[in-house]
């Protein structure tokens, strides 16, 4: 039987995940939401949160996650779902974030085909716009950085390269992303694992067995097959990147139909 453990209806769930005995589960949700839209109640211990149980011998859990920095939402997060992830023997993610193949894969699924440029499948004055505006960014990171960051060595001219370094060999679903990225809220919060990394790291430090239930290719390939209004419609914010350049969604029809997925 499966019970919410006062679940929120604060993000709609994108995956569903599946449990072993005695483990801890990771139900992740790429949304970011908005914490007004779920009122907090008097004491941690009462909060809502996305723990599920099941009931069996020993329990097992569903934990729904977010995509945002651990530090935005941690102490928001009720004993409830901590005392589950402490008493869990075995913890599976949705990617195992802390598997350099992982990482190496997931950079490599956002590339265009091989011999293909940005400035192949956009419109001129589009990738015009994108250029000036990463332009922009590069000048103002430096203003973005906090203290904490430079004194632990991390740079503006680093993190500006290491978030869109190679921005022109990316598919444009995945350009999209990197400017939602790149706001001075989003920087200043680099360096700060997201909340799934921060608990698998956890899980790593405490010596759980931890495993995922999810390939790369699994993740990567139905993304990158999404044409412009699917990716709209899967609440890939689109439209705040067409406000912040000024590109129309007739504009970025015409690229998708450019890499023949329009």
């Amino acid at each position: 039987m499966v019970r919410p453990g006062g679940l929120c209806r604060l993000l709609p769930p994108l995956l569903l995940l599946l449990l072993v005995q005695g483990s801890l589960l990771l139900l992740v949700t790429a949304r970011h939401g908005r914490a007004a839209a779920c009122p907090l109640r008097r004491k941690q211990n009462e909060l809502n949160s996305f723990l599920w149980t099941i009931k069996r011998d020993p329990p097992s859990y569903f934990f729904g996650t977010i995509h945002v920095p651990y530090t935005r939402v941690w102490d928001f997060i009720p004993e409830n779902s901590k005392k589950a992830f402490q008493q869990s023997h075995i913890v599976y993610f949705e990617l195992d974030l802390t598997d350099p193949y992982t990482i190496s894969a997931l950079t490599s699924c956002q590339l265009l085909p091989q011999g293909k440029n940005l400035q192949d499948v956009l419109p001129r004055d589009i990738y015009r716009r994108l250029k000036r505006h990463l332009e922009y960014v590069k000048l103002m990171m430096p203003s973005w950085m906090t203290p904490d960051q430079r004194g632990k060595g991390l740079y503006a001219d680093y993190l500006f390269n290491a978030i869109a370094g190679n921005w022109e060999q990316k598919r444009p679903v995945w350009v999209m992303l990197m400017v939602n990225s790149l706001t001075e809220v989003d920087i200043k919060s680099r360096g700060v694992p997201v909340l799934d990394l921060f608990l698998a790291q956890e899980a790593e430090r405490l010596r759980k067995q931890t495993g995922a239930v999810e390939k790369v290719e699994e993740q990567c390939h139905p993304l990158n097959g999404l044409n412009f209004s699917q990716v709209r419609r899967s609440g890939v914010q689109g439209a705040r990147l067409a406000a912040e350049l000024d590109i129309t969604a007739a504009a970025w029809a015409g690229a998708w139909a450019n890499l023949g997925i329009g």
